[in-house]
C-alpha cells in the first residue's frame, strides 16, 4: 500500500526546491504526496510534483506592534485548523517541513494530532520558524551539522544535506569549462526574492568601468525585477554589451551550469546547487537578517575555496568592477573554484532526506 507525504514549505524557492526534490524521489519510491503552501507558491505549484496543493493561511511575525501581532496570531490559528483538517482526511504517515512561517501551521497541526514529523533545516543556522517548531518533531535534517542547538535537540539532528531539483542534478553532467583569454566571458546575476533590485542599481555602474576590451567580451544574463528592467536593459544596449534581462528563469539550473561566473546571494538552495554544479561564485549574503543564514551559508563555500563573499556595505561598482576585471584575467582561478565548490557537494542528499522520511515513518515516530 502506497504510504503518503505531506510536505510544507514557505512559498519561495528557497523553501519550495527543496521540497520538490524530495517529493521527486519520493513518487519515485512509490510514494503519494502532497503539499501544504501559501499562496506565494502560484508561480511554482505548476511544476510541483504533488496530488494536490493545499494554500494553508499563514503570516510572518513583523515587529512588536500589538495589532499587527494580533493579525498574525489569528492568521496562524486559522491556519493551524485548516492544516489539522487536512492532516485528519489525509491521515499522512508523515509530515515534512522545510521552513518559513507557512510550515508552522502544518508542523504545529501534526503535533497535536500525533503525526511523525520531520523537520529540513537548509541554512546554516536554524531560522526562527523552525526554531519555535524543532522541540516538537521526530527528526531535524540538516545540510549541515549545527552548532549550539538547544538542550534535547542535538540528538534529533541527522545531516542528509540540501536536496536539489532533477533539474540540476540533470545540468550537473556539464563539467566547467574556463573561459579563454579573448574569448566570451558569461556572467549569471541572480538576487532570488529578495535582492534582485541592489544587483540591478549595482552591476551597470560597475560594467560601466571594466576597460572596453572586457566589456566587449561580456555576456550577462540576469534576473530583474520587472520595473527594473528597462533601465538595466538601456545601460547594457548603450555599452553594446550582450545581455539578457528576465524577472525569473524557468531554466536557472541550466543557466548556471553555462555561466563561467555567477554573481548572487547566499541562499541555501543557491548554495547547494552552485556546489552541486561546480560554479566558482561571489556571493553577496543579505544583509540585516536576525540569524544571518546567509553569511552562514556563504562562509561554507569561502572555507572550501569555492566562492568569494563580500558584505553588501563593502561592495561599491568600484569593487565589483575590480573583481570582475580579476577574475575575467584568471581562468586558472575559477577552475580551481569550480573544483573546490564541486568537492563540498552532496548530490545524494535528496537519498538521503528520502531515507529518513521512510525511517520515520516505518518507526511510527520514534526517533530514528
Amino acid at each position: 500500500m502506497s504510504k503518503t507525504v505531506l510536505l510544507t514549505a514557505g512559498g519561495t524557492g528557497g523553501h519550495l526546491f527543496p521540497a520538490q526534490a524530495l517529493a521527486s524521489e519520493l513518487e519515485r519510491r512509490g510514494w503519494t504526496v502532497e503539499l501544504a503552501t501559501d499562496e506565494r507558491a502560484d508561480k511554482y505549484g505548476t511544476a510541483f510534483p504533488a496530488r494536490a496543493v493545499h494554500i494553508i493561511a499563514s503570516e510572518t511575525i513583523r515587529g512588536r506592534n500589538p495589532v499587527a501581532l494580533a493579525k498574525t496570531g489569528l492568521s496562524l490559528l486559522l491556519g493551524t485548523l485548516q492544516a489539522r483538517s487536512v492532516i485528519k482526511k489525509l491521515k499522512p504517515d508523515v509530515v515534512a517541513g522545510f521552513g518559513g512561517y507557512p510550515t508552522f501551521p502544518p508542523m504545529y497541526a501534526a503535533r497535536l494530532t500525533g503525526t511523525p514529523s520531520i523537520l529540513h533545516e537548509a541554512n546554516g543556522v536554524m531560522g526562527r520558524a523552525n526554531k519555535m517548531l524543532a522541540k516538537g518533531v521526530t527528526a531535524i535534517a540538516t545540510s549541515v551539522p549545527l552548532e549550539n542547538l538547544p538542550g534535547g535537540l542535538a540528538e534529533k539532528q541527522v545531516e542528509t544535506g540540501n536536496p536539489v531539483r532533477d533539474a540540476v542534478l540533470e545540468a550537473a553532467n556539464q563539467p566547467y569549462v574556463a573561459p579563454e583569454a579573448e574569448g566570451e566571458f558569461k556572467l549569471l546575476v541572480f538576487g532570488g526574492s529578495q535582492g534582485a533590485r541592489f544587483f540591478s542599481d549595482l552591476l551597470p555602474p560597475a560594467v560601466e568601468q571594466l576597460p572596453e576590451d572586457l566589456r566587449n567580451r561580456l555576456s550577462i544574463v540576469q534576473q530583474c525585477r520587472p520595473e527594473d528592467m528597462d533601465r538595466v536593459q538601456k545601460v547594457y544596449g548603450t555599452l553594446g554589451i550582450k545581455a539578457e534581462c528576465a524577472s525569473f528563469f524557468q531554466d536557472m539550473p541550466r543557466r548556471i551550469a553555462d555561466s563561467h561566473l555567477v554573481l548572487c546571494r547566499s541562499g541555501a538552495s543557491s548554495v547547494s546547487e552552485l556546489s552541486v554544479l561546480g560554479r566558482p561564485s561571489i556571493l553577496v549574503p543579505l544583509p540585516g537578517a536576525i540569524d544571518q543564514d546567509q553569511a552562514a551559508n556563504a562562509k561554507v563555500l569561502e572555507q572550501a575555496g569555492g566562492a568569494w563573499p563580500i558584505r553588501q556595505s563593502e561592495l561599491s561598482a568600484e569593487r565589483l568592477a575590480g573583481e570582475l576585471t580579476k577574475l575575467m584575467h584568471a581562468p586558472g582561478l575559477l577552475t580551481e573554484a569550480a573544483a573546490n565548490a564541486l568537492r563540498v557537494a552532496k548530490p545524494d542528499a535528496v537519498s538521503r532526506l528520502a531515507d529518513l522520511v521512510e525511517r520515520v515513518a516505518a518507526n511510527k515516530g520514534e526517533r530514528p
